[in-house]
Protein backbone atom coordinates (compact mmCIF):
# COMPACT_ATOMS: atom_id res chain seq x y z
CA UNK A 1 0.00 0.00 0.00
CA UNK A 2 2.87 2.36 1.19
CA UNK A 3 4.85 1.54 -2.27
CA UNK A 4 1.19 2.31 -4.23
CA UNK A 5 0.90 5.34 -2.19
CA UNK A 6 4.60 6.23 -3.40
CA UNK A 7 4.07 6.05 -6.89
CA UNK A 8 0.54 8.16 -6.93
CA UNK A 9 2.30 11.23 -5.60
CA UNK A 10 5.15 10.64 -8.14
CA UNK A 11 2.84 10.30 -11.24
CA UNK A 12 0.36 13.08 -9.98
CA UNK A 13 0.44 16.43 -11.47
CA UNK A 14 0.90 19.09 -8.96
CA UNK A 15 4.74 18.27 -10.20
CA UNK A 16 5.31 20.58 -13.27
CA UNK A 17 8.14 18.06 -14.31
CA UNK A 18 5.04 15.73 -14.55
CA UNK A 19 2.15 18.31 -15.71
CA UNK A 20 2.14 20.12 -19.38
CA UNK A 21 2.93 23.30 -18.99
CA UNK A 22 3.11 25.22 -22.37
CA UNK A 23 3.84 29.18 -21.70
CA UNK A 24 5.31 31.37 -24.76
CA UNK A 25 6.64 34.88 -24.22
CA UNK A 26 5.31 35.92 -27.72
CA UNK A 27 2.07 37.97 -27.77
CA UNK A 28 -0.56 36.74 -30.29
CA UNK A 29 -1.20 38.68 -32.79
CA UNK A 30 -5.34 38.16 -32.84
CA UNK A 31 -5.54 38.11 -29.27
CA UNK A 32 -7.19 42.25 -29.22
CA UNK A 33 -7.77 42.44 -24.91
CA UNK A 34 -5.86 41.46 -21.62
CA UNK A 35 -7.55 38.30 -21.01
CA UNK A 36 -6.89 36.77 -24.13
CA UNK A 37 -3.05 37.21 -24.50
CA UNK A 38 -2.49 35.94 -21.13
CA UNK A 39 -4.73 32.52 -21.52
CA UNK A 40 -3.02 32.02 -24.58
CA UNK A 41 0.58 32.93 -23.09
CA UNK A 42 0.04 31.05 -20.04
CA UNK A 43 -1.18 28.28 -22.04
CA UNK A 44 -4.55 28.02 -20.85
CA UNK A 45 -6.16 28.14 -24.45
CA UNK A 46 -5.46 26.89 -27.45
CA UNK A 47 -7.55 28.17 -30.34
CA UNK A 48 -8.98 25.38 -33.08
CA UNK A 49 -11.21 27.40 -35.05
CA UNK A 50 -12.95 31.11 -35.33
CA UNK A 51 -14.84 31.14 -31.40
CA UNK A 52 -13.88 27.58 -30.92
CA UNK A 53 -11.16 27.11 -27.95
CA UNK A 54 -9.11 23.84 -26.23
CA UNK A 55 -8.77 24.04 -22.96
CA UNK A 56 -5.16 22.84 -21.49
CA UNK A 57 -4.88 21.15 -17.94
CA UNK A 58 -3.62 24.29 -16.56
CA UNK A 59 -7.17 26.23 -18.13
CA UNK A 60 -9.34 23.32 -17.12
CA UNK A 61 -7.90 23.53 -13.60
CA UNK A 62 -8.77 27.00 -12.93
CA UNK A 63 -12.48 26.36 -14.74
CA UNK A 64 -12.86 23.24 -12.84
CA UNK A 65 -12.49 25.49 -9.54
CA UNK A 66 -15.03 27.82 -10.49
CA UNK A 67 -17.15 25.05 -11.75
CA UNK A 68 -16.98 23.53 -8.03
CA UNK A 69 -17.89 26.98 -6.57
CA UNK A 70 -20.56 27.54 -9.04
CA UNK A 71 -22.04 24.05 -8.31
CA UNK A 72 -21.79 23.95 -4.06
CA UNK A 73 -23.82 27.50 -3.73
CA UNK A 74 -26.35 26.14 -6.11
CA UNK A 75 -26.87 23.01 -4.19
CA UNK A 76 -27.25 25.00 -1.50
CA UNK A 77 -30.19 27.31 -2.34
CA UNK A 78 -31.67 23.93 -3.07
CA UNK A 79 -31.60 23.81 -6.92
CA UNK A 80 -30.88 20.72 -8.17
CA UNK A 81 -28.67 19.58 -11.08
CA UNK A 82 -29.72 17.55 -14.67
CA UNK A 83 -28.40 17.39 -17.52
CA UNK A 84 -29.86 18.24 -20.68
CA UNK A 85 -29.08 17.61 -24.60
CA UNK A 86 -26.77 19.79 -26.45
CA UNK A 87 -28.77 18.98 -29.39
CA UNK A 88 -32.35 20.24 -29.40
CA UNK A 89 -35.19 19.52 -32.04
CA UNK A 90 -36.98 22.25 -34.34
CA UNK A 91 -40.33 20.79 -32.90
CA UNK A 92 -39.78 22.92 -29.32
CA UNK A 93 -38.58 26.09 -30.87
CA UNK A 94 -41.47 26.51 -32.93
CA UNK A 95 -43.46 25.66 -30.09
CA UNK A 96 -42.16 29.32 -28.93
CA UNK A 97 -41.83 30.75 -31.78
CA UNK A 98 -38.20 31.14 -31.26
CA UNK A 99 -36.78 28.98 -34.58
CA UNK A 100 -36.73 32.39 -36.70
CA UNK A 101 -36.93 34.72 -33.96
CA UNK A 102 -33.64 33.36 -32.65
CA UNK A 103 -31.88 34.48 -35.35
CA UNK A 104 -28.83 33.91 -37.21
CA UNK A 105 -27.03 32.89 -33.99
CA UNK A 106 -28.77 29.91 -34.21
CA UNK A 107 -26.88 26.80 -35.59
CA UNK A 108 -29.25 24.59 -37.63
CA UNK A 109 -28.44 21.24 -38.61
CA UNK A 110 -30.09 17.91 -39.86
CA UNK A 111 -29.64 14.37 -39.32
CA UNK A 112 -29.05 11.67 -41.69
CA UNK A 113 -33.34 11.46 -41.53
CA UNK A 114 -33.65 15.57 -42.80
CA UNK A 115 -35.07 15.83 -39.05
CA UNK A 116 -33.63 20.04 -37.82
CA UNK A 117 -32.21 20.43 -34.79
CA UNK A 118 -30.10 23.17 -33.38
CA UNK A 119 -27.20 23.39 -31.21
CA UNK A 120 -28.44 24.57 -27.76
CA UNK A 121 -27.52 28.42 -27.36
CA UNK A 122 -30.15 28.02 -24.47
CA UNK A 123 -32.43 25.66 -22.53
CA UNK A 124 -35.88 27.38 -22.17
CA UNK A 125 -37.81 25.38 -24.18
CA UNK A 126 -36.19 21.74 -23.55
CA UNK A 127 -36.87 22.20 -19.71
CA UNK A 128 -40.19 23.78 -20.20
CA UNK A 129 -40.97 20.29 -22.34
CA UNK A 130 -38.88 18.27 -19.15
CA UNK A 131 -40.98 20.66 -16.60
CA UNK A 132 -44.39 19.59 -18.52
CA UNK A 133 -43.84 16.10 -18.48
CA UNK A 134 -42.67 15.99 -15.03
CA UNK A 135 -44.61 18.10 -13.08
CA UNK A 136 -48.36 17.48 -12.58
CA UNK A 137 -49.38 18.68 -8.76
CA UNK A 138 -48.78 21.99 -7.21
CA UNK A 139 -47.81 19.85 -4.34
CA UNK A 140 -44.33 19.17 -6.52
CA UNK A 141 -43.62 22.97 -6.85
CA UNK A 142 -41.32 25.30 -6.23
CA UNK A 143 -38.59 23.06 -7.58
CA UNK A 144 -35.04 24.32 -9.66
CA UNK A 145 -33.67 22.56 -12.29
CA UNK A 146 -29.90 23.44 -13.04
CA UNK A 147 -27.32 22.33 -15.23
CA UNK A 148 -23.34 23.16 -16.67
CA UNK A 149 -23.34 22.76 -19.85
CA UNK A 150 -21.88 23.75 -23.43
CA UNK A 151 -23.67 26.24 -25.65
CA UNK A 152 -23.04 27.88 -28.84
CA UNK A 153 -23.82 30.78 -30.23
CA UNK A 154 -23.04 31.83 -33.35
CA UNK A 155 -21.07 35.38 -33.08
CA UNK A 156 -20.97 37.14 -36.27
CA UNK A 157 -17.36 37.92 -35.18
CA UNK A 158 -16.12 35.83 -31.96
CA UNK A 159 -13.65 37.97 -30.53
CA UNK A 160 -11.59 38.58 -26.89
CA UNK A 161 -11.11 34.64 -26.20
CA UNK A 162 -13.34 32.85 -24.59
CA UNK A 163 -15.18 36.40 -23.39
CA UNK A 164 -17.16 36.16 -26.61
CA UNK A 165 -16.74 32.87 -28.00
CA UNK A 166 -19.09 30.83 -30.27
CA UNK A 167 -18.80 27.64 -27.96
CA UNK A 168 -18.77 28.59 -24.05
CA UNK A 169 -19.93 26.96 -20.68
CA UNK A 170 -22.46 28.20 -18.96
CA UNK A 171 -24.55 27.49 -15.64
CA UNK A 172 -28.70 27.81 -16.50
CA UNK A 173 -31.39 27.28 -13.89
CA UNK A 174 -34.87 27.52 -14.39
CA UNK A 175 -36.96 27.21 -11.58
CA UNK A 176 -41.13 26.61 -11.92
CA UNK A 177 -43.77 28.19 -9.80
CA UNK A 178 -47.72 28.10 -8.89
CA UNK A 179 -47.38 31.69 -7.93
CA UNK A 180 -45.62 34.94 -8.41
CA UNK A 181 -45.42 35.79 -5.25
CA UNK A 182 -43.02 32.15 -5.26
CA UNK A 183 -41.03 33.05 -8.08
CA UNK A 184 -40.28 36.52 -6.33
CA UNK A 185 -39.10 34.28 -3.22
CA UNK A 186 -36.82 32.24 -5.72
CA UNK A 187 -35.67 35.00 -7.99
CA UNK A 188 -34.31 36.82 -4.39
CA UNK A 189 -33.07 33.18 -3.38
CA UNK A 190 -31.10 32.80 -6.88
CA UNK A 191 -29.82 36.72 -6.32
CA UNK A 192 -28.04 35.89 -2.73
CA UNK A 193 -26.90 32.55 -4.39
CA UNK A 194 -24.89 34.15 -7.16
CA UNK A 195 -23.94 37.22 -5.13
CA UNK A 196 -22.03 34.40 -2.67
CA UNK A 197 -20.62 32.43 -5.96
CA UNK A 198 -18.74 35.72 -6.88
CA UNK A 199 -18.22 36.91 -3.51
CA UNK A 200 -16.05 33.02 -3.12
CA UNK A 201 -14.46 33.92 -6.18
CA UNK A 202 -12.78 36.79 -4.73
CA UNK A 203 -14.43 38.94 -7.47
CA UNK A 204 -15.44 42.56 -7.54
CA UNK A 205 -18.94 42.67 -8.86
CA UNK A 206 -21.94 44.89 -9.24
CA UNK A 207 -25.32 43.41 -9.86
CA UNK A 208 -27.46 45.96 -11.67
CA UNK A 209 -31.17 46.25 -12.88
CA UNK A 210 -31.04 45.00 -16.46
CA UNK A 211 -33.26 45.11 -19.42
CA UNK A 212 -34.54 41.70 -20.11
CA UNK A 213 -33.79 41.77 -23.79
CA UNK A 214 -34.05 38.37 -26.15
CA UNK A 215 -34.89 36.16 -23.35
CA UNK A 216 -38.06 38.49 -22.54
CA UNK A 217 -39.78 38.06 -18.71
CA UNK A 218 -40.96 40.70 -16.08
CA UNK A 219 -37.88 41.60 -14.67
CA UNK A 220 -33.68 40.98 -14.44
CA UNK A 221 -30.34 41.59 -13.12
CA UNK A 222 -26.93 41.59 -14.42
CA UNK A 223 -23.95 40.97 -12.42
CA UNK A 224 -21.32 42.14 -13.88
CA UNK A 225 -17.57 41.89 -12.90
CA UNK A 226 -16.49 45.47 -12.66
CA UNK A 227 -13.27 46.14 -15.40
CA UNK A 228 -11.84 48.94 -17.35
CA UNK A 229 -12.12 46.71 -20.65
CA UNK A 230 -15.52 46.07 -20.00
CA UNK A 231 -18.03 46.08 -22.96
CA UNK A 232 -20.72 47.07 -20.61
CA UNK A 233 -21.70 50.58 -18.78
CA UNK A 234 -22.78 50.27 -15.75
CA UNK A 235 -24.03 52.96 -13.39
CA UNK A 236 -24.50 53.13 -10.08
CA UNK A 237 -25.13 55.55 -7.13
CA UNK A 238 -22.95 56.45 -4.15
CA UNK A 239 -26.23 56.98 -1.93
CA UNK A 240 -27.38 52.93 -1.86
CA UNK A 241 -26.35 50.00 -3.55
CA UNK A 242 -28.25 50.83 -6.68
CA UNK A 243 -26.76 49.91 -9.66
CA UNK A 244 -28.10 49.43 -13.07
CA UNK A 245 -27.22 48.35 -17.10
CA UNK A 246 -27.20 52.00 -18.35
CA UNK A 247 -29.84 50.32 -20.83
CA UNK A 248 -31.94 50.65 -17.84
CA UNK A 249 -30.44 53.10 -15.39
CA UNK A 250 -32.27 55.98 -14.16
CA UNK A 251 -31.87 59.41 -12.75
CA UNK A 252 -33.90 61.21 -10.24
CA UNK A 253 -36.97 63.43 -11.61
CA UNK A 254 -36.02 66.93 -12.14
CA UNK A 255 -37.32 69.62 -10.28
CA UNK A 256 -40.39 71.51 -10.83
CA UNK A 257 -40.35 73.50 -14.59
CA UNK A 258 -39.51 77.40 -13.56
CA UNK A 259 -41.59 80.08 -15.02
CA UNK A 260 -40.86 81.31 -18.88
CA UNK A 261 -38.21 84.64 -18.15
CA UNK A 262 -37.62 85.15 -22.24
CA UNK A 263 -39.43 86.35 -24.97
CA UNK A 264 -39.64 83.65 -28.06
CA UNK A 265 -36.97 84.38 -30.72
CA UNK A 266 -35.12 83.29 -33.79
CA UNK A 267 -31.65 83.45 -34.09
CA UNK A 268 -29.23 83.23 -36.69
CA UNK A 269 -26.97 80.06 -36.97
CA UNK A 270 -26.25 79.63 -40.54
CA UNK A 271 -23.37 76.90 -39.74
CA UNK A 272 -24.52 75.54 -36.36
CA UNK A 273 -26.49 72.19 -36.62
CA UNK A 274 -25.52 70.80 -33.66
CA UNK A 275 -26.34 71.66 -30.05
CA UNK A 276 -22.50 71.92 -29.05
CA UNK A 277 -21.93 74.20 -31.73
CA UNK A 278 -25.46 76.39 -31.09
CA UNK A 279 -24.47 76.92 -27.81
CA UNK A 280 -21.06 78.10 -28.32
CA UNK A 281 -22.28 80.30 -31.00
CA UNK A 282 -25.29 82.46 -28.45
CA UNK A 283 -23.09 81.97 -25.11
CA UNK A 284 -25.04 79.59 -23.40
CA UNK A 285 -24.80 76.52 -21.41
CA UNK A 286 -25.09 73.27 -23.56
CA UNK A 287 -27.91 71.99 -20.98
CA UNK A 288 -30.27 74.81 -22.25
CA UNK A 289 -30.69 73.60 -26.06
CA UNK A 290 -33.19 70.65 -26.91
CA UNK A 291 -32.17 67.98 -29.74
CA UNK A 292 -34.33 66.52 -31.83
CA UNK A 293 -34.37 63.24 -32.74
CA UNK A 294 -37.12 62.37 -36.06
CA UNK A 295 -38.29 58.36 -36.00
CA UNK A 296 -40.86 56.98 -37.74
CA UNK A 297 -43.20 53.94 -36.23
CA UNK A 298 -45.38 52.21 -37.69
CA UNK A 299 -45.37 50.62 -41.87
CA UNK A 300 -47.23 51.30 -45.02
CA UNK A 301 -49.98 48.60 -43.96
CA UNK A 302 -51.12 49.82 -40.90
CA UNK A 303 -50.23 53.57 -41.18
CA UNK A 304 -46.88 55.26 -40.07
CA UNK A 305 -46.82 58.22 -37.83
CA UNK A 306 -43.84 60.50 -37.53
CA UNK A 307 -42.48 61.66 -33.89
CA UNK A 308 -39.98 63.74 -32.30
CA UNK A 309 -37.80 62.55 -29.53
CA UNK A 310 -36.79 65.52 -27.38
CA UNK A 311 -33.78 65.31 -25.19
CA UNK A 312 -31.54 68.03 -23.59
CA UNK A 313 -28.57 68.91 -25.69
CA UNK A 314 -25.96 67.28 -23.52
CA UNK A 315 -28.05 64.22 -23.24
CA UNK A 316 -28.43 61.06 -25.42
CA UNK A 317 -31.23 58.93 -26.18
CA UNK A 318 -31.56 55.45 -24.92
CA UNK A 319 -33.32 53.29 -27.76
CA UNK A 320 -34.14 51.03 -25.60
CA UNK A 321 -36.09 53.27 -23.06
CA UNK A 322 -37.30 55.33 -26.15
CA UNK A 323 -38.94 51.83 -27.99
CA UNK A 324 -40.64 51.16 -24.19
CA UNK A 325 -43.12 53.81 -25.07
CA UNK A 326 -46.10 53.29 -26.37
CA UNK A 327 -46.41 52.45 -30.28
CA UNK A 328 -42.95 53.27 -30.54
CA UNK A 329 -41.69 49.44 -30.17
CA UNK A 330 -40.95 49.21 -33.93
CA UNK A 331 -39.23 52.57 -34.62
CA UNK A 332 -36.67 53.76 -36.89
CA UNK A 333 -34.87 57.01 -37.32
CA UNK A 334 -37.12 59.05 -40.24
CA UNK A 335 -35.25 59.62 -43.73
CA UNK A 336 -34.85 63.12 -45.21
CA UNK A 337 -37.08 62.89 -47.13
CA UNK A 338 -39.77 62.26 -44.41
CA UNK A 339 -38.37 64.73 -42.22
CA UNK A 340 -38.72 67.42 -45.01
CA UNK A 341 -42.21 66.26 -45.24
CA UNK A 342 -43.20 66.65 -41.91
CA UNK A 343 -41.24 69.33 -40.44
CA UNK A 344 -39.92 71.05 -44.12
CA UNK A 345 -36.38 71.29 -42.63
CA UNK A 346 -33.15 69.36 -43.35
CA UNK A 347 -31.67 67.75 -40.26
CA UNK A 348 -29.52 69.78 -38.05
CA UNK A 349 -32.20 72.66 -37.75
CA UNK A 350 -35.22 70.38 -36.24
CA UNK A 351 -37.71 71.53 -33.81
CA UNK A 352 -41.10 70.66 -31.97
CA UNK A 353 -41.91 74.46 -33.31
CA UNK A 354 -43.72 75.62 -36.58
CA UNK A 355 -44.05 71.88 -38.29
CA UNK A 356 -45.34 71.89 -41.38
CA UNK A 357 -47.77 68.58 -40.57
CA UNK A 358 -49.00 67.42 -36.74
CA UNK A 359 -46.43 65.36 -34.68
CA UNK A 360 -45.97 63.11 -32.11
CA UNK A 361 -43.67 64.87 -29.40
CA UNK A 362 -42.18 62.68 -26.78
CA UNK A 363 -40.03 64.66 -24.36
CA UNK A 364 -37.95 63.39 -22.12
CA UNK A 365 -38.46 64.36 -18.28
CA UNK A 366 -35.54 66.85 -18.61
CA UNK A 367 -36.95 68.73 -21.31
CA UNK A 368 -40.69 68.47 -20.46
CA UNK A 369 -39.20 70.27 -17.31
CA UNK A 370 -37.04 73.22 -19.05
CA UNK A 371 -37.58 76.96 -19.79
CA UNK A 372 -36.54 79.16 -22.10
CA UNK A 373 -34.54 76.60 -24.25
CA UNK A 374 -33.34 76.75 -27.59
CA UNK A 375 -34.82 73.80 -30.57
CA UNK A 376 -34.09 73.95 -34.37
CA UNK A 377 -36.65 76.64 -36.45
CA UNK A 378 -36.98 74.09 -39.17
CA UNK A 379 -35.61 76.32 -41.38
CA UNK A 380 -32.33 76.15 -42.67
CA UNK A 381 -29.58 78.59 -40.80
CA UNK A 382 -32.31 79.08 -37.81
CA UNK A 383 -32.94 78.04 -34.27
CA UNK A 384 -35.28 79.80 -31.46
CA UNK A 385 -34.14 80.88 -28.60
CA UNK A 386 -36.79 81.62 -25.33
CA UNK A 387 -39.11 78.48 -26.01
CA UNK A 388 -41.47 77.44 -23.50
CA UNK A 389 -44.03 75.07 -23.18
CA UNK A 390 -47.64 75.86 -23.09
CA UNK A 391 -47.02 79.46 -24.56
CA UNK A 392 -45.17 78.77 -27.51
CA UNK A 393 -45.59 75.16 -28.44
CA UNK A 394 -48.65 72.57 -26.41
CA UNK A 395 -47.56 70.44 -23.41
CA UNK A 396 -45.84 67.22 -24.89
CA UNK A 397 -47.65 64.20 -26.01
CA UNK A 398 -45.75 61.63 -23.84
CA UNK A 399 -43.58 62.71 -21.31
CA UNK A 400 -41.10 59.90 -20.78
CA UNK A 401 -37.55 58.77 -19.30
CA UNK A 402 -36.24 57.93 -22.95
CA UNK A 403 -31.99 59.33 -21.77
CA UNK A 404 -28.73 57.78 -20.94
CA UNK A 405 -27.89 58.51 -17.36
CA UNK A 406 -24.35 60.81 -17.11
CA UNK A 407 -21.92 60.96 -14.49
CA UNK A 408 -22.93 62.94 -11.89
CA UNK A 409 -26.70 62.65 -12.10
CA UNK A 410 -28.97 63.13 -9.33
CA UNK A 411 -29.74 59.63 -8.01
CA UNK A 412 -33.26 58.32 -6.70
CA UNK A 413 -31.54 57.52 -3.22
CA UNK A 414 -30.08 61.05 -3.70
CA UNK A 415 -26.41 60.46 -3.94
CA UNK A 416 -25.19 60.75 -7.05
CA UNK A 417 -24.71 58.49 -10.04
CA UNK A 418 -21.19 56.83 -11.25
CA UNK A 419 -20.25 55.22 -14.73
CA UNK A 420 -18.04 52.35 -14.60
CA UNK A 421 -17.23 49.36 -17.42
CA UNK A 422 -18.83 46.07 -16.46
CA UNK A 423 -17.83 42.41 -17.90
CA UNK A 424 -21.45 40.84 -18.00
CA UNK A 425 -20.45 37.15 -15.97
CA UNK A 426 -24.16 36.51 -15.02
CA UNK A 427 -28.44 37.10 -15.75
CA UNK A 428 -31.24 36.37 -13.84
CA UNK A 429 -34.65 36.95 -14.91
CA UNK A 430 -38.16 36.00 -13.72
CA UNK A 431 -39.73 34.94 -16.97
CA UNK A 432 -43.49 34.75 -16.17
CA UNK A 433 -45.33 32.73 -17.98
CA UNK A 434 -44.17 33.43 -21.42
CA UNK A 435 -42.60 30.07 -22.09
CA UNK A 436 -45.08 27.85 -20.17
CA UNK A 437 -48.34 29.67 -21.69
CA UNK A 438 -46.47 28.79 -25.25
CA UNK A 439 -45.92 25.05 -24.59
CA UNK A 440 -48.57 24.69 -22.18
CA UNK A 441 -46.91 23.78 -19.00
CA UNK A 442 -49.41 23.11 -16.25
CA UNK A 443 -50.25 21.73 -13.09
CA UNK A 444 -53.05 20.96 -11.42
CA UNK A 445 -53.85 23.45 -8.51
CA UNK A 446 -55.34 22.70 -4.75
CA UNK A 447 -58.44 23.28 -6.67
CA UNK A 448 -57.87 20.62 -9.14
CA UNK A 449 -57.43 23.29 -11.82
CA UNK A 450 -54.99 23.27 -14.69
CA UNK A 451 -52.69 26.11 -13.85
CA UNK A 452 -49.98 27.99 -16.11
CA UNK A 453 -46.22 27.65 -14.33
CA UNK A 454 -44.54 30.73 -13.87
CA UNK A 455 -40.72 30.30 -14.57
CA UNK A 456 -37.64 32.14 -13.34
CA UNK A 457 -34.15 31.75 -15.43
CA UNK A 458 -30.63 32.22 -13.82
CA UNK A 459 -27.63 31.98 -15.88
CA UNK A 460 -23.84 32.31 -15.11
CA UNK A 461 -21.41 32.06 -17.84
CA UNK A 462 -18.66 30.14 -16.05
CA UNK A 463 -15.98 30.19 -18.84
CA UNK A 464 -16.51 33.80 -19.30
CA UNK A 465 -15.58 34.28 -15.87
CA UNK A 466 -12.31 33.03 -15.86
CA UNK A 467 -11.81 35.55 -18.16
CA UNK A 468 -13.39 37.85 -16.57
CA UNK A 469 -11.64 37.37 -13.55
CA UNK A 470 -7.66 38.03 -15.32
CA UNK A 471 -9.42 41.21 -16.94
CA UNK A 472 -9.76 42.17 -13.31
CA UNK A 473 -6.74 41.15 -11.96
CA UNK A 474 -3.44 40.92 -13.81
CA UNK A 475 -0.07 43.19 -14.08
CA UNK A 476 2.77 43.28 -16.39
CA UNK A 477 4.11 40.04 -15.86
CA UNK A 478 1.09 38.26 -16.17
CA UNK A 479 -2.03 36.92 -14.10
CA UNK A 480 -3.22 37.61 -10.53
CA UNK A 481 -5.79 35.15 -9.63
CA UNK A 482 -7.58 35.62 -6.71
CA UNK A 483 -6.92 32.64 -4.75
CA UNK A 484 -10.17 30.58 -4.92
CA UNK A 485 -9.21 30.58 -9.29
CA UNK A 486 -5.61 30.09 -8.55
CA UNK A 487 -4.29 27.08 -10.20
CA UNK A 488 -2.62 26.54 -7.20
CA UNK A 489 -2.08 28.38 -4.22
CA UNK A 490 1.53 27.44 -3.74
CA UNK A 491 4.30 26.93 -5.51
CA UNK A 492 7.64 25.79 -4.47
CA UNK A 493 10.11 26.59 -6.71
CA UNK A 494 13.52 24.51 -6.83
CA UNK A 495 16.39 25.90 -8.10
CA UNK A 496 19.25 23.16 -9.54
CA UNK A 497 17.26 19.72 -8.62
CA UNK A 498 18.95 17.66 -10.58
CA UNK A 499 22.54 18.75 -9.14
CA UNK A 500 21.88 19.22 -5.51
CA UNK A 501 20.43 16.45 -3.97
CA UNK A 502 20.11 18.08 -0.48
CA UNK A 503 18.08 20.93 -2.04
CA UNK A 504 16.06 18.55 -4.14
CA UNK A 505 15.19 16.59 -0.64
CA UNK A 506 14.33 19.63 1.09
CA UNK A 507 11.94 20.81 -1.48
CA UNK A 508 10.20 17.75 -1.38
CA UNK A 509 9.47 17.60 1.82
CA UNK A 510 8.49 21.39 2.20
CA UNK A 511 5.71 20.15 -1.14
CA UNK A 512 4.36 17.82 1.41
CA UNK A 513 4.15 19.33 4.29
CA UNK A 514 2.49 22.29 2.81
CA UNK A 515 0.03 20.26 0.88
CA UNK A 516 -0.84 18.36 4.36
CA UNK A 517 -1.32 21.33 6.06
CA UNK A 518 -4.18 22.07 3.26
CA UNK A 519 -2.04 24.57 1.04
CA UNK A 520 -2.98 23.03 -2.93
CA UNK A 521 0.70 23.28 -3.39
CA UNK A 522 2.80 22.49 -6.67
CA UNK A 523 6.21 21.71 -7.16
CA UNK A 524 8.51 23.19 -10.13
CA UNK A 525 10.65 20.58 -10.44
CA UNK A 526 11.51 21.38 -14.51
CA UNK A 527 15.17 22.18 -13.54
CA UNK A 528 14.75 25.68 -15.32
CA UNK A 529 17.01 28.37 -14.37
CA UNK A 530 15.59 31.02 -12.11
CA UNK A 531 14.75 33.58 -14.00
CA UNK A 532 12.09 31.45 -16.81
CA UNK A 533 11.01 29.66 -13.62
CA UNK A 534 10.09 32.83 -11.83
CA UNK A 535 8.69 34.63 -15.02
CA UNK A 536 6.33 31.19 -15.68
CA UNK A 537 4.84 31.10 -11.88
CA UNK A 538 3.98 34.95 -12.33
CA UNK A 539 3.07 34.61 -16.40
CA UNK A 540 0.32 31.43 -14.92
CA UNK A 541 -0.65 33.97 -11.50
CA UNK A 542 0.34 31.27 -8.31
CA UNK A 543 -0.64 33.89 -5.28
CA UNK A 544 2.47 32.24 -3.43
CA UNK A 545 6.53 31.06 -4.60
CA UNK A 546 8.31 29.76 -2.32
CA UNK A 547 12.47 29.41 -3.49
CA UNK A 548 14.17 26.53 -1.88
CA UNK A 549 18.01 26.66 -2.57
CA UNK A 550 21.42 26.07 -1.49
CA UNK A 551 21.96 29.67 0.01
CA UNK A 552 18.71 29.50 1.89
CA UNK A 553 19.43 25.57 2.84
CA UNK A 554 22.57 27.16 4.46
CA UNK A 555 20.81 29.65 6.39
CA UNK A 556 17.99 27.67 7.16
CA UNK A 557 15.39 30.24 5.11
CA UNK A 558 13.27 29.65 1.86
CA UNK A 559 12.33 33.09 -0.38
CA UNK A 560 8.93 33.62 -0.13
CA UNK A 561 7.14 36.51 -2.15
CA UNK A 562 3.69 36.70 -2.84
CA UNK A 563 2.64 37.66 -6.11
CA UNK A 564 2.34 41.08 -6.96
CA UNK A 565 4.15 42.15 -3.95
CA UNK A 566 7.45 44.25 -4.80
CA UNK A 567 10.17 42.13 -2.62
CA UNK A 568 11.02 38.94 -1.40
CA UNK A 569 11.21 37.94 2.54
CA UNK A 570 13.51 35.16 3.46
CA UNK A 571 12.07 33.06 6.40
CA UNK A 572 12.44 30.38 8.16
CA UNK A 573 10.26 26.96 7.96
CA UNK A 574 7.90 28.14 11.17
CA UNK A 575 7.48 32.06 9.70
CA UNK A 576 6.53 30.36 6.24
CA UNK A 577 3.78 28.45 7.65
CA UNK A 578 2.20 31.13 9.55
CA UNK A 579 2.67 33.61 6.87
CA UNK A 580 0.59 30.58 4.47
CA UNK A 581 -1.42 30.13 7.35
CA UNK A 582 -3.24 33.76 7.95
CA UNK A 583 -3.09 34.76 4.30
Amino acid sequence: MAQCQTLLDETAPMRLSRFHLHTTKETPADAEIVSHRLMLRAGMLRKLAAGLYTWSPLGLRVLRKVERIVREEMDRAGAIEVSMPTIQPRELWEETGRWQKFGGQLLKIKDRKDAEYCYAPTAEEVITDFARSELSSYKQLPVNFYQVQTKFRDEIRPRFGVMRAREFLMKDAYSFHLTDADLVREYQNMHAAYTRIFTRLGLKFRAVQADSGAIGGDASQEFHVLADSGEDAIAFSTGSDYAANVEAAQAAAPDARPAAGEAMRKVDTPTQKTCEDVAALLGIALQRTVKSIAVMTGDAASGQQFVLALVRGDHAVNEIKLAKVAGLADYRLASEAEILEHLGSEPGFLGPVSTRKPVRVIADREVAAMADFVVGANEAGLHIAGVNWGRDLPEPDVVADIRNVVEGDRAQDGGELRLARGIEVGHVFQLGRKYAEAMRATVLDENGKATVMSMGCYGIGVSRIVAAAIEQNHDDAGILWPEPMAPWRVAVCVINPKNDAAVAAAAESLYAELNAAGHETVLDDRGLRAGAMFADIELIGIPHRVVVSERGLAAGTFEYRARGAGESENLDRAALLKKLART
